[in-house]
């Protein structure tokens, strides 16, 4: 076969796309006509915005709210791999109680949940430890025990972990049975198998998900305002309650949260990279 001379060779063409450049150009419009209303608007009030937004209360709400996120998140991921284990066990006690736990707390809204732990004294106006209709070793005053702070740990904690079991079960089985098998096979236990061949494995599942609820984490304890506890939401609250500069005190402490979501995704961005590049190196050794 002849190759065809060079001064011959079909000239290609780029497919012209005139609907992405319009497409393009709208986008373009519409953007630069917020960009102008927002800067130019004085009803913004970004005086106000800006002179409250290193102020101390607004930094200690953030405080608490950063605060909120960790510990709930903590127990939330601790107490989503116990459930998950449960759900995954044999035992049908187990599985059911986890099972139960997870319709309980993902049936019923989180604002609901966290109702009911900030009026936990008017169901249980006192809390023992002891022996179920026997002795009772120690005895305490509910509302002593359950403050504003703790009925929102363990309203965002204990609905956290019931979302976190299902992304760590699904994880847990997506790794492959002969993994485990070999892991038997070489003499390894179950708990030790678990802990180093499969949840590292697991991990590059899991790992998505799990930075999508931490952000949600951080945006749902804006909930806990209803508990009077002072978040950053709450703080601001408290701020324009007294100076009546609700949209600017909104602007704060949503800058605030953009800023820390930011942060947050850029990290789960790497952490996503890790994982990935490790599984991409397995998958080429294959």
């Amino acid at each position: 076969m002849n190759p065809i001379p060079f001064d011959e060779a079909p000239i290609i063409v780029p497919e012209r796309k005139p609907g992405r450049w319009v497409a393009a150009a709208l986008v373009l419009v519409v953007a630069a006509m917020v960009v102008n209303t927002v800067l130019t608007n004085e009803r913004f009030q970004w005086d106000v915005v800006f002179e409250y937004f290193l102020s101390d209360r607004i930094l200690a709400g953030l405080g608490n709210t950063l605060n909120l996120t960790l510990v709930s998140m903590t127990i939330g991921i601790a107490g989503g791999l116990v459930l998950a284990l449960m759900r995954l066990s044999g035992n049908p006690v187990l599985s059911s109680t986890a099972s139960a736990y997870i319709w309980l707390f993902r049936g019923t809204p989180l604002f609901v949940q966290l109702l009911f732990w900030g009026s936990i004294s008017a169901l249980y106006p006192r809390l023992s430890i002891g022996v179920p209709f026997g002795v009772e070793f120690a005895t305490f005053s509910a509302n002593d025990l359950i403050s504003p702070y703790t009925a929102a740990i363990l309203g965002l904690g204990l609905n956290e972990a019931a979302y976190m079991a299902e992304i760590m079960r699904s994880g847990i089985s997506s790794v492959e049975r002969g993994q485990t098998e070999a892991a038997y096979a070489l003499g390894m236990r179950r708990a030790t198998t678990t802990w180093r061949i499969v949840l590292p494995q697991a991990m590059r599942v899991i790992i998505p998900p799990t930075g999508n609820q931490l952000i949600g984490m951080l945006k749902m304890s804006a909930m806990v305002a209803v508990l009077a506890y002072p978040e950053l939401l709450y703080s601001a609250q408290l701020i324009y309650a007294v100076n009546y500069q609700t949209i600017p005190l909104l602007i704060t402490a949503s800058l605030w949260y953009l800023i820390v979501t930011t942060v947050l995704s850029v990290g789960q961005h790497f952490l996503e990279r890790h994982y990935q590049r490790s599984d991409g190196g397995r998958r080429a050794k294959e």
